[in-house]
């Protein structure tokens, strides 16, 4: 039985970075052998063996050598092993490929043997934006059909976008699945926003995808943010054609379409929840001076219970350059100071009504 490092571990030692997982490859091997030889797995999954350790992940692998286990991996860079000697097992082109930062699938096939991969692709864009993209993984992916993109589990696709959101440059994870062909079905919302205009001139200059791809970057390092800023003008994308340039009412529009696209990448819930709120409330923070108090009132305390106050304002800026975040997080405080006086409560409605015309007052005192 031989085990061997693969993937992307392999790829960041020889990038000089410390691996956070590390994926095993067991050839000649039992699963008994497996677990005689090492302690404390667990197995998981149905079709293949694999089995976990902490960070660890061993599968068996069904090929017959290790150059055959490497030919069906999915990108060069990644077609990558390590013997316990510490020898290098590498698909020919794939040294090379690390070394010129080129993303190339290693064969086509690959992507329509596991449509995931198509994804995956995506999300390596976006976490190695040094890494040119070759133009045969551009065809692998637009290889794959949406019928076959539509069978991949939620799970694995949402897992994919939130790596993407990690990135340094997520939105390059958008840009390449558009150029793959590949929104459909999963980003259905945006299949068609690489045609539509982002806005008058001259407030915009591109196109609804490519301003979300861009705000996405100004995004970089907040995974939240980022979400809420690939969600955040989703109601542009159902503007009648007629009414181009301009997108009166997307807030609300793109409200329940970033509800849908979280759910149905099976998110958690505070994400879902955090690109609905930044649909309907972006334009509002990016007119936050103007805003009535009752208005910021809501804005704040809505963002306040749903955990996502310093994401909505780094979305915000990085959406319109304005920042308001501390002169919002000031009023949160004013907000916050206010007390019910005793002889208002336990009236209901009235009680809601009274709190919210003092903290209004409170606002307006500190403009």
């Amino acid at each position: 039985m031989n085990i061997y490092l693969v993937g992307g571990a392999v790829r960041d030692r020889l990038r000089g970075l410390t691996p956070l997982d590390y994926d095993y490859v067991v050839l000649g091997g039992s699963e008994k052998d497996l677990q005689a030889h090492i302690s404390g797995l667990t197995r998981v999954g149905q079709g293949v063996p694999v089995f976990v350790r902490g960070n660890e992940q061993y599968t068996i692998s069904t090929y017959p050598d290790m150059a055959a286990d490497l030919d069906s991996r999915d990108l060069t860079i990644n077609a990558l092993a390590q013997d316990k000697q510490g020898q290098i097992w590498a698909h020919p082109q794939a040294l090379a490929d690390l070394h010129d930062q080129i993303l190339r699938p290693v064969r086509l096939e690959n992507f329509l043997a596991d449509p995931l991969r198509v994804f995956r692709a995506a999300r390596f864009a976006a976490t190695l934006p040094h890494f040119s993209v070759h133009f045969q993984l551009i065809l692998a992916m637009q290889s794959v059909p949406h019928s076959a993109l539509s069978q991949v589990a939620a799970e694995r696709v949402g897992q994919e976008v939130l790596k993407a959101c990690q990135g340094e440059q997520p939105g390059r994870f958008l840009r390449l699945l558009c150029q793959g062909h590949a929104l459909d079905p999963w980003f259905r919302e945006l299949a068609q926003a690489d045609g539509i205009p982002a806005g008058p001139v001259p407030y915009h200059d591109s196109s609804v995808l490519e301003h979300t791809a861009r705000v996405m970057d100004n995004c970089a390092g907040d995974t939240l943010a980022v979400w809420m800023a690939l969600c955040h003008d989703l109601g542009k994308t159902s503007t009648p054609e007629k009414k181009w340039p301009h997108h009166f009412g997307h807030e609300q529009r793109g409200q329940a379409l970033a509800q849908s696209m979280g759910q149905r990448l099976r998110l958690p819930r505070r994400y879902i929840q955090a690109g609905s709120l930044a649909a309907r409330w972006h334009m509002a923070g990016g007119n936050y001076l103007e805003l009535r108090e009752a208005t910021k009132v809501r804005l704040l305390l809505t963002l306040v219970k749903a955990d996502i106050f310093d994401s909505f304002f780094r979305l915000v800026q990085a959406d319109d350059g304005h920042d308001h975040g501390p002169r919002a997080k000031a009023d949160l405080e004013i907000i916050q100071s206010v007390r019910l006086p005793e002889k208002h409560h336990n009236r209901g409605h009235r009680s809601a009504e009274i709190l919210l015309q003092l903290r209004c007052e409170a606002l307006a005192k500190h403009v």
